[in-house]
């Protein structure tokens, strides 16, 4: 299956927790936890570009599986890594934080991020 679509966040759980402990100021926090984000997946081989839109936040990062990549992260840190595709499944590890995307069926994505033992997970609907 490709990730190549247009996904709307459609549920999460863990979201305040974790984005505390990845020291997300309290008012970021507060204002981004009812927006439903939109991630945009382009896929061309093993060459990647995801945009994701939350609000009038705009993050965009393009890799090449197996190979080096400057990521930036939630917080807008850059961070220098390797994301490595299993199936269906995209994982990266950006510093402390495990990132692991999953399309489990051809409709829905669920994006399982791990920092010790907080766990948020976002799962998002295909819309286009």
């Amino acid at each position: 299956m490709s990730f190549t679509g247009k996904y709307q966040l459609e549920s999460q759980e863990g979201f305040v927790e974790f984005m505390k402990a990845v020291g997300l100021p309290d008012d970021m926090i507060e204002k981004g936890k009812d927006i439903k984000s939109v991630s945009e997946i382009e896929e061309n081989g093993n060459q990647f570009k995801v945009t994701v839109t939350t609000g009038s936040k705009v993050l965009t990062n393009s890799f090449t599986i197996g190979q080096e990549a400057d990521i930036e992260t939630l917080t807008g840190e850059r961070v220098k890594t390797i994301v490595n595709r299993e199936g269906n499944k995209l994982k990266v590890v950006l510093n402390r934080i495990t990132s692991i995307t999953e399309l489990v069926d051809a409709n829905t994505l669920v994006n399982t991020l791990t920092l010790g033992g907080l766990v948020y997970k976002r799962i998002s609907k295909r819309v286009a």
